[in-house]
C-alpha cells in the first residue's frame, strides 16, 4: 500500500533523514516511534509531499509519488493529519471538514450531496463534532481540534492516512479518546501510519512498528517483539 525506500530529506543544508525505509500494508496500523528530534515528523512531511525529499522513493500502491506537490499526493489517496492539528480557526467546524473533501469531489454539481454522506460518517465517529459543526474551529478545545483534524483527513476518503502526534498537548483522558478513535479506524479497515510520543500506547494499537533514531530506522518488528527489547524499553518505553 505505502512503501518508503531509502528516503533522504532535510531543511536547507541540514539533512534530517539519512535513508529511511518502511512499509505499511493495507488495513494495517504501523507506528513510527522514537525520541524527540529523531526525525519522525520530517519523515511524515517528506512522505506526504509537504517537504521535498532529496533522495529515495515513496510508492503509493506501487506508483512513485516522491517529488509531487502535497495537493497532488492527497488527490492520489494519501491524507496527512499534521502535528499541531493545523485547523482553520476562522472557519466553522463543518467548513473545515468540507475542505478535506475538495480534492476528490466535483466542486459544483453534486458536491454537497456526496459530501453530506461523508460528513455523516465523520459525525458518526465524532458525535461531538456534529454538535459543534457551526462553531468556529479556533474556539474548539485541543481534543476537539484533534478530532477535527482526523475527521478532515477522513473526508478525503484516503487509501492511507498519516497521523502525526495526535495526542500532543492533550489531557490524559482525551488522549485515551484519541486512541479509542484509532482503534475504531483500525476495526473499520483503515490503513494508518502513526507517529506518537506515547510509545506504549502506539504499540498497543499497532500491527508493526519502526523505531527512529537520529534520522534512520534503528529497529523494527511486531510490537510484542519490540516490547521485549531491554534497550528499547529503557530508551523509549520507560
Amino acid at each position: 500500500m505505502l512503501v518508503v525506500e531509502e528516503l533522504h530529506a532535510g531543511y536547507g543544508t541540514s539533512e534530517v533523514l539519512t535513508g529511511i525505509s518502511l512499509k505499511v500494508g493495507q488495513g494495517m496500523v504501523v507506528a513510527l516511534i522514537g525520541a524527540n528530534g529523531a526525525g519522525k515528523t520530517t519523515a511524515m512531511r517528506a512522505i506526504s509531499g509537504m517537504l521535498k525529499p532529496s533522495k529515495g522513493k515513496v510508492l503509493l500502491e506501487g506508483e512513485p509519488v516522491q517529488g509531487y506537490d502535497a495537493s497532488k499526493i492527497a488527490r492520489m489517496g494519501l491524507a496527512h493529519a499534521p502535528e499541531g492539528r493545523k485547523v482553520f480557526g476562522p472557519l466553522s467546524t463543518e467548513d473545515n471538514l468540507l475542505l478535506g473533501a475538495y480534492s476528490r469531489l466535483p466542486l459544483f454539481f453534486g458536491f454537497r450531496t456526496r459530501a453530506a454522506r461523508d460528513l455523516e460518517r465523520v459525525y458518526d465517529l465524532f458525535p461531538l463534532l456534529k454538535e459543534r459543526r457551526r462553531q468556529l474551529a479556533g474556539t474548539l478545545s485541543g481534543g476537539e481540534q484533534q478530532m477535527l483534524a482526523i475527521g478532515r483527513a477522513l473526508m478525503a476518503d484516503p487509501r492511507v492516512m498519516l497521523l502525526d502526534e495526535p495526542s500532543m498537548g492533550l489531557a490524559p483522558v482525551i488522549v485515551q479518546e484519541v486512541f479509542n478513535t484509532i482503534r475504531r479506524l483500525k476495526a473499520a479497515g483503515s490503513t494508518l501510519l502513526l507517529v506518537e510520543q506515547f510509545a506504549k500506547s502506539a504499540l498497543e494499537v499497532a500491527d508493526y512498528a519502526y523505531v527512529m533514531e537520529r534520522g534512520h530506522i534503528a529497529a523494527q518488528g511486531e510490537p510484542s517483539e519490540l516490547q521485549r527489547d531491554e534497550r528499547l524499553l529503557e530508551a523509549y518505553l520507560g
